[in-house]
């Protein structure tokens, strides 16, 4: 293959192609206005622009893509001074946030090699190798050489129309392959998020990976531990809200990368809370994975509630909880969970507290008759509640009852509502006794 005798430290003699627009299937009808505008903007004034990335990726495999991102060869502070709605973002990679309303085109500067031994070559590496600012500018060859996977390494020029590819890219597109630029075990070292990327292509693309781009995830997962944990939540969203949930879940167990991003779940899973625990994700993910599908809102305060319930439980039945008043322990036992997941994947407060209330909303439901109950229908996270409450009872835990009988008084009038909740109509069968005379 190409990429055998490509030599990645050395750019210039990089063998690539470039493909005309008469021999690819990429329109500009099918990229966003605004993103046409930056490009043509910056070609205009002298500098080269192309999209790069997924974008290109995904029309070229005829999906619709989600973001388009830019590269050219104007430097950041160039790009802010062409914009006027421009901001300019990031420590690491210095980037241009071009806003147009709701939506940003990201604009990137082409980046070079680095040379880990060179001190003042701009890049700073931690004690693990880990890139942790790197803002050394170079030519298109030396950036396509910078990214993850050959896939990813395609440039759509604005200039001809024309694609280009230095990494044997479009090969790798057609054969479904995702292979890493360079050297994969230096590579996932300089980016252990990459690893989640190549789990997250493969679920979104249907590819498989590469040999030697599949071998090292089995024995660097662990470098996980070293990513910033806000930056894994972050990466954890694409993974499991981006329509491919179930995959991406079964993926990541397959590589042994779950265990580090969520230890206290995979502990649940291979030991006693196992069997309902794997259905409780499965179904939440599927379910995940449906609604968007159909285009419904889905917030990570449920998935979250889903991926740490098992946890919750483990740690409820130890005897330092056990001896709390119920309420208590429940607080107590969240706070602990929380804190320890946040240092392995943050959860930030706005996702966290409705977590919590979906969990202590459970016990509400237990309490089918009075006024309280029927004032539990019209609290702003019933519906949420009784989505976890099915999940559950779908998974196996014993509250199948439970979820038929508040799904039943879902279905009746307000007159028949009442009956059930003011009077002890507290089984499936007489609300629907109660159903059928309303």
């Amino acid at each position: 293959m190409i990429l055998d005798q490509l030599d990645i430290d050395s750019p210039d003699t990089a063998l690539f192609q470039t493909i005309p627009r008469s021999e690819h299937t990429i329109s500009r009808r099918l990229i966003s206005p605004r993103a046409l505008k930056v490009l043509y903007r910056l070609h205009e004034s002298g500098f080269r622009a192309c999209l790069v990335g997924g974008g290109v990726r995904d029309l070229l495999l005829g999906l619709e893509p989600k973001d388009f991102d830019v590269v050219t060869d104007a430097r950041p502070e160039e790009v802010r001074r062409l914009f006027r709605n421009c901001r300019l973002i990031g420590r690491r990679f210095r980037l241009a946030h071009i806003h147009f309303g709701n939506e940003i085109i990201e604009v990137a500067t082409f980046r070079a090699q680095h040379d880990p031994d060179d001190e003042e070559s701009g890049v700073e590496l931690d004690e693990h190798g880990r890139i942790i600012s790197d803002n050394v500018f170079g030519s298109i060859e030396d950036d396509a050489l910078r990214r993850d996977f050959t896939v990813n390494a395609l440039y759509y020029d604005i200039a001809d129309f024309s694609v280009r590819d230095y990494a044997s890219g479009m090969a790798d597109l057609h054969a479904g392959v995702l292979r890493l630029i360079g050297e994969p075990e230096q590579r996932y070292r300089e980016d252990p998020v990459r690893m989640l990327r190549a789990v997250r292509f493969m679920a979104k693309l249907g590819f498989r990976l590469a040999p030697e781009t599949e071998a090292p995830i089995h024995e660097l997962g662990h470098l996980l531990l070293q990513a910033p944990p806000a930056r894994l939540f972050d990466e954890l969203l694409k993974l499991f809200m981006g329509g491919q949930a179930v995959q991406c879940f079964e993926l990541l167990r397959l590589f042994g990368l779950f265990r580090y991003l969520f230890p206290a779940t995979d502990r649940c899973l291979r030991h006693e809370y196992y069997s309902t625990a794997r259905h409780l994700l499965i179904h939440a993910f599927a379910n995940t994975d449906q609604r968007i599908a159909e285009g419904r809102p889905i917030t990570p305060a449920f998935l979250y509630a889903t991926l740490l319930w098992g946890p919750l439980q483990s740690l409820l039945q130890q005897p330092a909880f056990q001896a709390l008043p119920a309420n208590d322990a429940l607080q107590q036992a969240c706070d602990e969970l929380i804190r320890y997941q946040n240092r392995h994947t943050a959860l930030p407060r706005r996702y966290a507290l409705p977590m919590r209330e979906i969990w202590a909303l459970q016990n509400r439901f237990e309490r089918r008759t009075g006024k309280r109950a029927l004032a539990f229908m019209h609290h702003p996270r019933f519906r949420a509640a009784y989505d976890f409450l099915v999940l559950r009872a779908a998974a196996g835990e014993p509250v199948a009852e439970l979820a038929e009988w508040w799904t039943m008084v879902q279905t009746l009038d307000d007159a028949a509502r009442q009956r059930a909740l003011l009077v002890n109509t507290d089984s499936p069968r007489q609300t629907k006794q109660l159903a059928a005379s309303s």
